[in-house]
């Protein structure tokens, strides 16, 4: 304190502005020094004369540091309120105030000094997390509670010690809010900014795993060292511009926040696009920033600790604000007040007895002095009773829980101006609302950002949300791999010009892919990078292509490359831009054998033989119905034979000249003569089909045949075909690779007896330009594996992603997707037409001969008949004998037609004899 107190006349020999500025801060420092001689001497003669037990209590804090100003006030103010409300208290703190210098070695010997030579009881402090890590240490080995206000690292948690208790909120406990926040907005991307200690990596575990959880992606972190200059912080700036990501989590100390802002303004990174988060550790003491960096925050969201307001708060401000009107009150000298107040009500419980340390033991050797110290006997008591203490505090409700306290609630805000303005709160279990009291069932599920939160202004005072990233014109190009083929070439070709030796690639992938990216709403740019070895071969198969991007290498692939499942385990694809799947086509062969007897090929066996057994069937019913009493059936046997066979044939070309007279007889020819119609049409159309139409048909119709035969099988060479065909059962043996269409029909026109393969597996697009070059002699038979499609690969969590998937729908919906498909598709298919998508109009059909099933109804109707005329003829000749029979043949009910007159049988019978003399 002796140094505040230096001859004045010092100060003289500076300029005028520093001689200003020393002696307001002298003036300042000598002014807090006498007020906290007046608390500590208020409060010892206060024990002193009132016969109160004096307790020691250590804090360590940053001498002469605005923070230690702040907290010293608080500490004292809490102890002077704590006892004036409470004078029948039998104990009394006395505060002794260890200096760490702003150092961690300097907090760890102000602790132990404190320990040795004062005897405290707690210590309260120290400011930062590094500095709470040793004294961590030294409280456990000496068991001393220590009591943090402001040390909020998660890391401090890990190292358990009963002894630390934690009087503030732990870091980790606002990555909810952040995390919602994210989500909130669909930002995919974040990039963290953290200082380089134990406050600045100790948020990054938990912000990790929160941000997995919505699947936002961390791409890069920027860590800025804790004495890094303008240059420094201005390097780490650019690259972060240079990135494509523009949501920034900035959790750091308040004065390398200042520095780092005005820089991102000065370079443009505070301009519209951008998103910019802070957490506490900024935004809490956001009132000790200068107005020039509170400036260059404009737009910036932040999580502010949310302390609640009470009346006793309210007098406390109030009390403040007339008592030190130039000082800002913070919240960790709330914390600091309460934590005061904590510990002078747990000592009063746990009351005066055994205070003590125990000695070392003097062993004969040397001990260091942190062996020295002894334990205090006092301890693990107090701390018992630390932990069940629980009262209204300024900062709100103050109960240890797991050693430190536990918020509810946090506030967001963004900063417009040189303020900032509160647009809505965090609540566990609610999530973000605008209001306190407002509940998160009374938001709707379809609600946007606006229903969660108040206006928000965004940096450079954009008029919409940003997207979170953007591609940089600043930056390098996309590096987009794209596969070497030596077939199918339709899709991608990859060439080197002869005069520049530059790589040219082309084909129906990359037009789509460059149509695509002329839809998005920003330039891209990029370059064709070919997966290739030095020797200008293929450096892979397919899935070696897509694993680069994993590894970085690539910054997307752009191809025939096919969505699987497994390969989305390590990338994202977008939307497929071609339909796809795994066609199975054989060789057409025509199955009519066209020879001698080609005439009987239409009908089956089985039909030729009914319908000869139905001509003799009809003939002979006919004949049964007819021969007494028609003399065209009459005769010798050998001419009523002849007759049968006669009638029966001439039915077929509907011209008998035998006429019939009853009425079952003509029934039967009637029914006969429309049988024989169908018949004869049927036939007559399948045999002109038959030598008028070459009738192809497939070798093979399904892969179990291949399987149940053993065939062997043809595959597009580095496809995924293999792997599948494996998994369905086909060893390797029978699988036999190609690349190129020529080498595909090679190996189906030699058949699996000359060396060839029986079938071959495409995926769709090859297997359009494969039919379409030879679509006389092979066809598609089976599609036996689905799959999505083709589509472009990005890293996962690449927010491309989004926007080439919308571009791609955009094209898929315009004309421009059919003009590529008309100029890559359908060139080689002009005299063929699409297999796919234009079926052929005189399609390819298995030949089916004509069977009995197709005419079964016919010829059962047919046979009805007989049976229903014969069983009439019988019927009518059992009844009578054959001789009343044939006398009243022309009177019978059980004749079909009357008989007819003398005369006209006579001109009939003459008129047959005239036609018998013709022939």
């Amino acid at each position: 304190m002796c140094a505040l107190f230096k001859p004045i006349s010092i100060i003289y020999h500076l300029s005028p502005k520093r001689r200003k500025k020393n002696l307001q801060m002298r003036t300042e420092k000598l002014f807090f020094c006498i007020l906290l001689v007046f608390f500590f001497c208020l409060e010892f003669n206060r024990g002193q004369n009132n016969g109160k037990t004096l307790v020691d209590v250590g804090v360590v804090t940053d001498v002469d540091t605005s923070h230690s100003k702040v907290v010293m006030l608080c500490i004292n103010m809490s102890i002077s309120d704590f006892y004036s409300s409470n004078p029948q208290f039998e104990t009394r703190l006395v505060v002794n105030v260890g200096d760490s210098k702003s150092d961690v070695v300097g907090a760890a010997i102000a602790a132990l000094d404190l320990i040795k030579n004062k005897q405290v009881k707690a210590i309260l402090g120290p400011w930062t997390s590094m500095q709470a890590h040793f004294l961590i240490e030294i409280g456990q080995k000496s068991r001393v509670p220590i009591v943090s206000y402001s040390a909020t690292s998660p890391i401090l948690t890990s190292l358990r010690s009963p002894y630390f208790l934690r009087a503030t909120y732990e870091d980790s406990f606002q990555v909810q809010p952040i995390k919602a926040i994210i989500k909130l907005f669909g930002w995919r991307e974040v990039v963290p900014v953290y200082i380089d200690n134990t406050f600045g990596e100790g948020i990054m575990p938990r912000l990790t795993d929160a941000l997995q959880d919505i699947n936002v992606r961390i791409p890069y972190r920027s860590v800025i060292a804790i004495n890094a200059t303008d240059h420094e912080i201005s390097v780490e700036l650019l690259k972060m511009m240079n990135m494509p990501t523009r949501v920034f989590l900035v959790h750091m100390y308040y004065d390398l926040a200042s520095r780092f802002f005005i820089k991102a303004k000065e370079l443009g990174l505070m301009e519209p696009g951008y998103v910019w988060i802070l957490t506490n550790g900024v935004i809490d003491d956001l009132s000790l920033i200068n107005e020039t960096a509170v400036e260059a925050m404009e737009g910036v969201l932040g999580i502010k600790t949310y302390i609640p307001k009470s009346p006793d708060l309210e007098k406390f401000r109030s009390r403040w604000r007339s008592l030190f009107p130039r000082v800002e009150l913070s919240v960790y000298g709330l914390w600091a007040y309460d934590a005061t107040t904590a510990l002078a009500v747990a000592i009063e419980e746990a009351g005066t007895n055994n205070m003590t340390f125990s000695k070392v033991v003097d062993t004969g050797r040397n001990v260091s002095e942190l062996e020295a110290l002894g334990l205090s006997q006092f301890g693990p008591k107090l701390l018992q009773t630390l932990l069940t203490v629980q009262f209204r505090g300024l900062a709100g409700e103050f109960r240890f829980f797991r050693g430190q306290l536990q918020p509810s609630v946090f506030e967001i805000v963004n900063i417009i101006n040189t303020g900032e303005k509160s647009i809505g709160f965090w609540k566990e279990g609610n999530g973000l609302v605008k209001k306190l009291d407002q509940q998160a069932s009374s938001i709707s599920a379809l609600s946007t950002w606006k229903d969660h939160l108040k206006h928000i202004v965004w940096p450079g005072e954009a008029d919409s949300v940003p997207k979170g990233w953007q591609i940089p014109t600043k930056g390098k190009k996309l590096r987009i791999g794209v596969p070497k083929r030596t077939g199918y070439t339709d899709l991608v070709k990859v060439t080197r010009d002869p005069i520049t030796n530059s790589t040219v690639v082309t084909g129906f992938c990359i037009d789509f892919f460059e149509a695509v990216i002329r839809e998005l709403p920003y330039d891209v740019s990029y370059e064709f990078i070919p997966f290739e070895k030095p020797d200008g071969k293929t450096a892979g198969n397919y899935n070696d292509l897509v694993y680069q991007v994993y590894l970085g290498r690539y910054d997307a692939v752009v191809g025939d490359t096919t969505i699987l499942v497994n390969r989305s385990s390590y990338v994202d694809f977008t939307f497929p831009f071609i339909k796809s799947g795994v066609g199975l086509i054989v060789e057409m062969t025509d199955p009519v054998k066209r020879d001698y007897i080609l005439f009987m090929k239409p009908l089956s066996w089985k039909l030729w033989l009914t319908s000869f057994i139905s001509f003799f069937l009809v003939g002979c019913t006919v004949w049964v119905l007819e021969y007494k009493r028609n003399p065209d059936f009459s005769g010798p046997p050998r001419f009523q034979a002849s007759t049968i066979c006669w009638f029966a044939f001439s039915t077929m070309v509907f011209a008998p000249r035998e006429r019939v007279f009853s009425f079952w007889a003509r029934a039967l020819v009637i029914a006969w003569y429309f049988l024989v119609l169908v018949l004869t049409q049927s036939y007559t159309a399948s045999l002109a089909s038959l030598l008028t139409s070459q009738k192809l048909n497939p070798t093979i119709t399904s892969m179990s045949s291949l399987l149940e035969k053993g065939e062997t099988v043809g595959y597009q060479r580095t496809s995924f075909i293999l792997g599948k065909l494996k998994e369905r059962g086909f060893p390797q043996s029978s699988l036999v690779p190609f690349d190129t269409a020529e080498e595909c029909d090679e190996l189906l026109s030699k058949g699996p007896k000359k060396g060839g393969v029986s079938g071959a597996f495409l995926e769709i697009p090859y297997l359009r330009l494969f039919l379409g070059q030879f679509c006389n002699t092979y066809k598609m038979v089976e599609e036996p594996f689905n799959v999505d499609g083709f589509g472009f690969v990005f890293p996962i969590g690449s927010p491309l992603v989004a926007d080439v998937s919308r571009a791609i729908l955009k094209v898929a919906e315009s004309p421009k997707a059919m003009e590529l498909e008309r100029a890559w598709f359908k060139k080689k298919e002009q005299s063929c037409p699409d297999p796919i998508t234009n079926p052929d109009p005189n399609p390819s059909f298995t030949s089916r001969q004509l069977d009995i099933d197709s005419f079964l109804f016919l010829f059962v109707g047919v046979l009805l008949v007989c049976v229903m005329a014969l069983g009439n003829f019988t019927y009518c000749f059992l009844a009578k004998d054959q001789v009343s029979y044939l006398d009243k043949v022309e009177m019978s009910p059980c004749s079909s037609s009357q008989q007819m007159p003398v005369k006209r049988k006579t001109q009939l019978n003459m008129s047959q004899v005239h036609d018998q003399d013709s022939l």
